[in-house]
């Protein structure tokens, strides 16, 4: 799959990246833990930008933050301690300034981009760093989200390879941080997705999906009667 998303979607960009720069992509995606945040991810949310592509300002840019969005994913810490999300997400647009060859506010908007993804539903963006910039952000965050609306056994089977990232957590504590999460996404009823035309294709797959998750984590979370 790596050289297949190689020569459809990086080639296009490699120029904009310090040479080696899709080895190391390459070698983190194919991490032996890796599950759900793998090449597969990544495949299905550069598939997605090319269905909405004629939403986006800068498409080159959008394509980039996907690539380098989930390239740190660090269960925990080296003092065995569960790792934040939001630290893996600081890490990798780091690790994106690192090979990067974009300057400026190009290379600046890229990294806000991909910290976007440490909260999802509150991203704003901070700057217009071009015009349209704020859309472009709201439709990342979508193509982020859009696997939430897959069919539902696609659905479980993300569910539990995100779970498999997590070995070493107890089931209690892995469901309930689990189900509090997708609240957060839920919460409110209010839409998922930021754009009119993802919202219309997929809002409604999405939340029925979420509903039925958080029944079964909470389910699993709960003490178990004697």
């Amino acid at each position: 799959m790596n050289e297949a998303i190689r020569r459809k979607f990086w080639l296009g960009l490699e120029k904009a990246h310090a040479r080696g720069a899709f080895d190391v992509l390459n070698a983190a995606y194919t991490q032996a833990h890796r599950a759900y945040h793998s090449w597969e991810h990544i495949d299905a949310l550069l598939e997605r930008l090319e269905e909405f592509g004629q939403l986006a300002v800068r498409p080159d840019l959008v394509a980039t933050a996907i690539f380098w969005h989930d390239v740190v994913h660090v269960a925990r810490g080296s003092d065995g301690a569960l790792r934040l999300d939001s630290e893996n997400v600081r890490d990798s647009g780091d690790l994106f300034r690192r090979h990067t060859l974009l300057a400026g506010r190009e290379a600046e908007a890229v990294q806000d981009l991909i910290l976007a993804t440490a909260d999802h539903m509150r991203a704003r963006a901070r700057n217009e760093y071009y015009p349209g910039f704020s859309g472009d952000l709201d439709l990342f965050i979508d193509l982020d989200l859009s696997p939430l609306a897959s069919p539902w056994d696609e659905f479980a089977v993300n569910t539990r390879k995100i779970r498999s990232e997590s070995m070493g957590v107890d089931e209690a504590e892995f469901s309930a941080k689990q189900a509090a999460m997708l609240e957060g996404l839920a919460k409110g009823g209010a839409p998922l997705f930021r754009r009119a035309e993802l919202r219309e294709k997929l809002d409604a797959t999405a939340k029925v999906n979420l509903a039925r998750c958080i029944a079964a984590l909470r389910e699993r979370g709960a003490p178990r009667r004697a």
